[in-house]
């Protein structure tokens, strides 16, 4: 499951979904509204990622593919996926992916992350070393936290080159080899 201390792992776990009860419950108080603390075998409820995920080990319930995975987001990304806002269906899309997939037993879903990635990475990195600071912060509206990492990386990468480029310094030869070898003799 989650990393303790990582604040990423934290949100991604918080994602809600939709998971369906395979054995009827009692005492669990899903629903605030709810008058009773019950709940029947097959009633879908909307819950976090992290308690699907303990109910589903222990045979409780069925989690359903989440809406972000759905038909209407798989034909976008397939008719272009660098103009696809996947930040608002999903602010960590591609590690959310990662873990929902071997739990809803969707082969597609691994198929999509890699398809939408390998689209989006060239256009990620076209537009970290070419976009004016206007254009960038529209494109940054519709990645993902992990395309924001990806594109910052690149960003930094492109302007330690111009600087090394531009009378930075350059290749030398390390002192270790500057030494003189005592013989063995």
């Amino acid at each position: 499951m989650a990393s303790y201390y990582d604040i990423n792992d934290i949100i991604i776990e918080e994602e809600i979904v939709s998971a369906t009860f395979q054995k009827a419950a009692s005492g669990v108080g899903i629903d605030p509204s709810s008058e009773t603390d019950y709940v029947e075998a097959g009633s879908k409820v909307e819950i976090p990622f992290w308690l699907a995920h303990e109910l589903q080990l222990r045979q409780a319930v069925s989690i359903n593919v989440p809406p972000c995975f759905n038909q209407k987001t798989r034909l976008e990304i397939q008719a272009d996926s660098a103009c696809v806002d996947l930040r608002s269906r999903c602010p960590f899309f591609y590690e959310f992916g990662c873990k929902i997939a071997p739990l809803v037993n969707d082969r597609t879903i691994g198929f999509l992350l890699l398809s939408a990635f390998k689209s989006r990475y060239k256009e990620v990195l076209t537009k970290a070393h070419t976009a004016a600071f206007a254009a960038a912060s529209k494109f940054w509206a519709i990645l993902t936290n992990e395309e924001i990492y990806l594109y910052q990386a690149a960003q930094s990468s492109m302007a330690s080159f111009k600087k090394w480029r531009m009378g930075g310094p350059r290749f030398q030869k390390a002192s270790v080899l500057g030494r003189k070898r005592k013989s063995t003799e």
